[in-house]
């Protein structure tokens, strides 16, 4: 069984962060984040193990986002208003002489898939594996993607 609370205290900031970078709302994410793991209380039956509990959270996360998303129609909150939210990682060492504002901004303009990877990626501190679960695809899917997605992100950030 699932113990949900450790499962919120140990993963909560990252769904947040996640939900943040996909908002660039701090209340909203916080709103999202919420309801992420309500919903996860909801369906914990359907949690089977054959997965991560992160991989279960992301993929509610992302839909309950969806969701709010397509309810609201809004605008999100310009990146240069949102808090910086990037975590230190092998990832983000790569870019870590550009700023965090520039390279959200980057991101945020990159089309998908590439940007849902960088996000699961970066903000998230997903696996490939975890990500390519969530977004229904295969581990080597995300890699690909995630590599394509990350060069053209340093190629824009040179250019600017």
């Amino acid at each position: 069984m699932i113990d949900l609370d450790a499962a919120y205290r140990e993963h909560a900031q990252s769904v947040y962060r996640f939900l943040l970078a996909k908002t660039g709302s701090a209340q909203l994410a916080e709103e999202l984040t919420q309801e992420t793991f309500f919903q996860a209380v909801k369906s914990i039956d359907r949690f089977d193990g054959s997965c991560r509990i992160t991989t279960f959270l992301f993929g509610i996360a992302k839909n309950v986002w969806y969701n709010a998303y397509r309810r609201q129609r809004k605008d999100p909150v310009p990146l240069e208003e949102a808090e910086p939210i990037l975590t230190v990682s092998a990832e983000t060492d790569v870019l870590s002489h550009m700023g965090r504002e520039e390279i959200l901004t980057s991101i945020h303009r990159m089309p998908e898939p590439g940007r849902e990877v960088l996000y699961l990626r970066l903000l998230g501190s997903l696996s490939f594996a975890e990500i390519g679960a969530i977004l229904g695809k295969t581990e080597n899917w995300a890699r690909v993607t995630y590599y394509r997605a990350k060069q053209l992100l340093i190629k824009e950030m040179r250019r600017e």
